[in-house]
């Protein structure tokens, strides 16, 4: 399964790629995509919709996404291609399935790169106005795709430069809130963001449920480093060890900065209910008025450099997804082309897609709404077809053996049921960008059943005369 090489004999070395990440390369990616501060821009609306226990909504999104890092982790060890969930689903569902995985979780590598670099766009004009968002935007793009054409392993060193600002940042924030609370108190009781500060009635647990399915987008980002597995020294336990790692550190990051920011916000969870305007600001706004603009500044320009960088990750996972299904002969060949180890042709094709997508909505004044909105539908579902590739590639075809059932039965339909469940939360609007997007797909695959069936037709005539 680890055999990277095409069938093409002297042309193999064409569709080849370079192994040289590390452990903590592969850490340093899926941190970056992720963000180590990715609940700034989602805490007031989370806040508000758990009536306050918003931290417990990070603990409970953890360990719903653990299912799936579990997955992943099982699927890696078997199955060590680039593709990810393309290559999962194949090897445990089918060519079929394997194809629609693709095609879903492509929507969200392309997507999710564009609102990344929309983000650093904007954080910069806020910056320097008299330079356009698109600009900015445009720019950053053309940046960190520089970066990873020039190798997986350059990006990975200069990403982890960019991650460890952003972790510095994160840890400025985490000693001032802690100075300000030892100095001036909390705003609301300590074990609110546990507990919930009680202002929109009784502790609701199918509020924490709502708010869960929110926080789980902070998450997306982590299962791309599975992308990586065949350009990782040392064997795919690597990387089933960095997805595993990656997902518990994010949680720790995650609890730990909603829950201290939560005791500084001076507005209740219901005030912020009741004006959805101020949600959006409202750890800004917290970090503001407990600690000064200067932190506020601080974070601001780690977000917009972090942002940039977290898309420079989405895209490097993009190009290897684009990769994997063109050696498949599922997308054109020369996608699956290589120069000195390092995909640059589907790189590309991801990074102009991105491109487009991003400056476009930077150019909208409700671009990012739009693009914020359905860049979760195509993950979810792949996730979903992940969790059913364990059950089929350990529980009906037995490739490894007898099951370990609760491991490769129990624990992946638990998985499936929580990406399921957090599909269905989703908006109206990613639900019919997905049907759409998997009807194409669908549409896709058919042509190319058509177009296989005549292919073999054709050399059956030939071989007939």
């Amino acid at each position: 399964m680890s055999d990277t090489r095409t069938t093409d004999g002297a042309g193999a070395a064409e569709h080849e790629l370079r192994r040289s990440l590390g452990f903590r390369d592969l850490v340093v990616y899926g941190l970056l995509f992720i963000a180590p501060m990715a609940p700034v821009g989602v805490f007031g609306t989370l806040d508000a919709k758990s009536h306050g226990a918003v931290a417990l909504v990070y603990v409970v999104a953890t360990v719903a996404m653990a299912f799936t890092a579990f997955s992943y982790a099982q699927m890696v060890r078997v199955v060590p291609q680039a593709g990810s969930v393309f290559a999962y689903a194949r090897a445990g569902l089918g060519r079929e399935a394997g194809f629609v995985a693709g095609w879903m979780v492509m929507l969200d590598y392309l997507l999710i790169p564009a609102v990344a670099y929309l983000f650093s766009g904007i954080a910069m004009n806020s910056l320097v106005p008299d330079v356009s968002r698109w600009v900015w935007t445009a720019l950053a793009v053309v940046i960190t795709t520089f970066l990873n054409l020039w190798g997986v392993r350059t990006a990975a060193r200069v990403g982890f430069l960019v991650l460890a600002l952003e972790i510095v940042v994160l840890l400025v924030f985490v000693v001032s809130a802690v100075v300000m609370l030892a100095r001036d108190g909390a705003h609301r009781d300590w074990l609110s963001p546990l507990a919930g500060d009680g202002t929109q009635g009784a502790f609701a647990l199918s509020a924490v449920i709502g708010g869960v399915s929110v926080a789980v987008l902070s998450f997306l980002g982590f299962d791309a480093i599975a992308s990586f597995a065949e350009e990782v020294t040392g064997g795919s336990e690597k990387v089933a060890r960095a997805v595993l790692f990656c997902l518990a550190l994010a949680g720790v990051l995650f609890v730990a900065q909603t829950y201290l920011v939560a005791l500084l916000e001076p507005l209740s969870s219901a005030q912020l209910a009741a004006d959805p305007g101020k949600q959006g600001s409202a750890f800004y706004d917290a970090v503001d008025a407990s600690v000064g603009s200067w932190l506020h500044n601080l974070v601001a320009v780690s977000k917009a450099i972090g942002a940039a960088f977290a898309a420079l990750a989405g895209q490097a996972a993009a190009g290897r997804l684009l990769y994997a299904m063109a050696r498949d002969r599922r997308l054109p060949r020369a996608l699956a082309r290589t120069d000195s180890g390092v995909p640059r042709t589907a790189l590309l094709v991801a990074a102009v897609i991105t491109l487009v997508a991003a400056v476009w909505a930077a150019r909208r004044d409700d671009g990012l709404d739009k693009l914020v909105s359905v860049v979760d539908i195509g993950a979810l579902t792949a996730f979903t077809l992940l969790h059913a590739s364990v059950v089929g590639w350990f529980a009906v075809r037995r490739r490894n053996g007898p099951p370990v059932w609760w491991r490769h039965v129990v624990l992946p339909v638990l998985g499936a049921a929580i990406t399921v469940a957090v599909i269905v939360e989703a908006s109206g609007t990613a639900q019919v960008v997905g049907a759409i997007w998997l009807a194409v797909g669908l549409t896709v695959l058919f042509a190319q059943h058509g177009r296989a069936g005549r292919d073999a037709d054709v050399d059956a005539g030939n071989g007939a005369g």
